[in-house]
């Protein structure tokens, strides 16, 4: 075991993502779920998935679809929550009011937490106040000893009011697994809401109620919750529960070390399979964003990162998300499928983002796996194949002159290097037309020409084109044996007749 803190659960530790579907999944949930995931399944723990839908007005079905799917997709399965469920449920926040009521009330009968009655008015005085005299804004306290019967005749009318508990003054102090000792002068923080009414509990109040009840060991969460957690500490003690250990990860960043935002890469994890990313190579790039093994490698799989994932080797500062990295970890993740997996990954895609796309269909699988073997060292995602490859699968492409050009040819230089390419293919066999006799022939042609020899790319270059209507595409040799002899004739004489017109 890598802590061992983890044998106070008898049964292995117990992890929980606890997000709330306000909004898409991204990749900083998708990290922490990760995280957890890889530290329960390394310690022989439980997963737990917890939906934290107590914002009625903003969270949606779709949002929690969202989280669910983007999860699945990655490979991240957890072993108690929503569609699996457990003996600690349920497993939505919106279904667990009364188990928070419960309590509520026990720290009102108590004298651990109170109604607060001030107005919003109220409050932004009384926080304008504190900040004119130096001091930290936080509550004064106003209402935190209102006598029962002023308590009983606000709440009788009606009176707008809000849960708030009452903070101890006193220093917090607890061991991060990841940052060591941290601190925090309670008095700082001031007397914190914990509820809109008995039967609306707050972020910091339900959470606490549900780690306990779920029996969870570790919270691992973003560097974001650090300043809620000597709160939660707080309702801890005042409840009488134990402290779950905390490790809280390292920021994700922009490359420009700003928070992470939707211009650096922040949007919903689905985009990035759209996008044609594969799910492992996500998982590996997401392991190292606050993480790293021993050693220089840095590609592995979903089963080698849970072998190797030590809480103790997670960094403290930030992390940085470069978009340019996730493309190097997916094409080395590409690289490493043989033709037949990157055939069905692609067909895949193809049926989830393309649903009207006839390739798969109207091709045969050896003609489309001669392209893939083509394209392959090319990709970065799975998304370019059908951006590299549309003009295998089309029967006329349209041509542009200025792009038909090498450097300042002139349209009847074009003219002419485009019928001595015809010359030169008609005169190969159909059982030879392969990229190498093809290659040989325009290379001997090449060297007995005056007009190529200084530069063949007035030969290639058009010829090129004309076969894949493109800037950049495999050599016009490769082309030409995938789209066979009749079809790559065909290409140069429909490039002539438009430039000639």
């Amino acid at each position: 075991m890598d802590d061992p803190k983890i044998s106070q659960s008898l049964f292995g530790p117990r992890v929980r993502l606890a997000p709330s579907p306000t909004g898409w999944f991204h990749v900083g949930n998708a990290r922490t779920g990760l995280f957890n995931y890889l530290f329960a399944r390394k310690n022989g723990g439980k997963f737990i998935l917890r939906i934290e839908d107590t914002d009625k007005e903003r969270s949606e079905k779709k949002y929690e679809k969202n989280i669910l799917d983007g999860l699945k997709w990655l490979g991240i399965e957890w072993d108690e929550g929503p569609e699996t469920q457990g003996s600690f449920g349920p497993y939505h926040q919106s279904e667990r009011t009364e188990i928070y009521k419960k309590y509520l009330e026990q720290l009102l009968k108590e004298g651990k937490a109170y109604y607060c009655f001030c107005t919003p008015e109220e409050l932004e005085a009384q926080k304008a106040d504190m900040i004119a005299r130096g001091l930290p804004p936080k509550y004064s306290e106003k209402c935190r000893d209102l006598p029962e019967s002023v308590i009983k005749k606000n709440l009788a009318e009606k009176k707008p009011a809000v849960i708030r508990i009452k903070m101890p003054n006193k220093v917090i102090k607890f061991t991060d697994l990841i940052r060591g000792e941290v601190e925090f002068d309670l008095n700082l923080i001031g007397d914190t809401v914990i509820a809109k009414s008995l039967i609306e509990p707050l972020y910091n109040f339900a959470v606490v109620i549900d780690d306990y009840l779920m029996k969870i060991t570790h919270v691992i969460r973003g560097e974001d919750h650090i300043s809620n957690t000597p709160k939660q500490i707080t309702i801890q003690e005042l409840l009488g529960l134990p402290m779950p250990n905390y490790a809280h990860l390292p920021m994700i960043l922009g490359p420009d070390r700003s928070k992470l935002s939707s211009r650096h890469g922040a949007v919903s994890l689905i985009d990035y399979q759209k996008k044609g990313y594969l799910p492992e190579a996500l998982v590996n790039f997401l392991a190292f964003l606050g993480w790293h093994p021993i050693g220089d490698r840095e590609i592995y799989s979903m089963e080698e990162l849970i072998e190797l994932f030590d809480l103790g080797r997670v960094q403290k500062g930030g992390a940085v998300f470069n978009i340019k990295r996730l493309d190097w970890f997916n094409a080395q993740h590409l690289k490493s499928l043989n033709t037949d997996q990157l055939f069905d990954k692609i067909g895949e895609y193809i049926k989830n983002f393309y649903p009207d796309s006839k390739i798969i269909e109207d091709n045969s699988p050896e003609y489309i796996k001669k392209i893939i073997e083509l394209e392959a060292p090319r990709l970065t995602k799975l998304s370019e194949f059908i951006d590299f490859s549309d003009f295998f699968f089309k029967e006329n492409l349209v041509y542009s002159k200025e792009l038909l050009k090498w450097k300042s040819m002139a349209d009847k230089e074009i003219i002419v290097s485009l019928n001595d390419c015809l010359n030169i293919l008609k005169d190969i066999s159909e059982k030879d037309f392969n990229r190498i006799n093809i290659q040989i022939k325009f290379y001997n042609f090449i060297t007995e020409s005056d007009n190529y020899q200084k530069d063949k790319g007035k030969l290639l270059w058009p010829m090129r084109v004309a076969l894949s209507g493109k800037k950049a595409s495999p050599s016009p040799f490769e082309i030409a044996e995938i789209l066979g002899k009749k079809k790559t004739i065909l290409r140069i004489e429909q490039a002539l007749n438009q430039i000639k017109t």
